[in-house]
């Protein structure tokens, strides 16, 4: 895969293994105005990789460097997301511009980009996540129109053999068996964004942000994917 070197100063180093890898789209009008701001160093903002609508895909952090995209955010009880990810931008409007479709062709090479990050770095299928999984709430990226099984067909991530739902129904704690870091007892406005999250990435025709039935059944089906991989 050819890349096209694009040096960001926003970086520094590692303070924890590398083990995750996470997907964003840019949530700007182009990918040249999100590619300016990654090399702004006042912005304070860059991905190891930014991938353009035409699969061009720039590397802006050294692999081995604690790029900043991730924020705040946890994924199975663990924090400094940026040290322990390589951050994908994905060229995209992303919610604020329309949610536009993601090119076939950018998927392909996010594809390629994805196979090659998680070989060289053994990343397990239950760390490939979204920047909407470990911060939901904060950020809705990549969103649901984000072909996550698309990407697990091709051994990024994990989904599910059947697309139809469980016949048990779960509850809302089986999200942190997952990897989300829902709290113990979470108010209406988190259990809403913790929904938001999930439904983007699991049931992107259904993003209601509701706790309704059809949602806990997915939940407990995904839930019970990751105890299976995990085990």
């Amino acid at each position: 895969m050819k890349i096209i070197q694009t040096p960001s100063q926003n970086f520094d180093e590692r303070r924890q293994p590398l083990s995750m890898l996470v997907l964003h789209y840019t949530g700007m009008e182009t990918g040249q105005a999100a590619l300016s701001r990654m090399c702004d160093p006042d912005a304070k903002v860059a991905a190891h990789y930014m991938v353009e609508e035409d699969g061009r895909v720039f590397q802006l952090v050294d692999e081995g460097k604690r790029a900043w995209h991730a924020g705040v955010g946890s994924w199975c009880g663990l924090e400094d997301i940026n040290s322990r990810s390589i951050g994908v931008e994905i060229v995209n409007g992303g919610h604020d511009y329309g949610l536009p479709d993601f090119p076939d062709v950018q998927i392909l090479a996010v594809v390629k980009l994805c196979k090659e990050i998680v070989g060289r770095h053994a990343i397990n299928a239950d760390n490939i996540i979204g920047h909407s999984d470990i911060s939901p709430g904060r950020k809705l990226d990549p969103g649901e129109k984000f072909p996550w099984k698309r990407l697990a067909e091709n051994e990024i991530g994990l989904w599910p053999v059947s697309d139809e739902g469980a016949l048990s129904v779960g509850h809302l704690h089986m999200l942190s068996d997952i990897g989300y870091g829902i709290s113990e007892q979470p108010d209406a406005q988190e259990v809403r964004d913790f929904m938001v999250a999930f439904q983007q990435r699991w049931m992107p025709e259904n993003v209601t942000g509701e706790a309704c039935v059809d949602t806990l059944a997915r939940v407990f089906q995904i839930a019970d994917l990751y105890r299976k991989f995990r085990n």
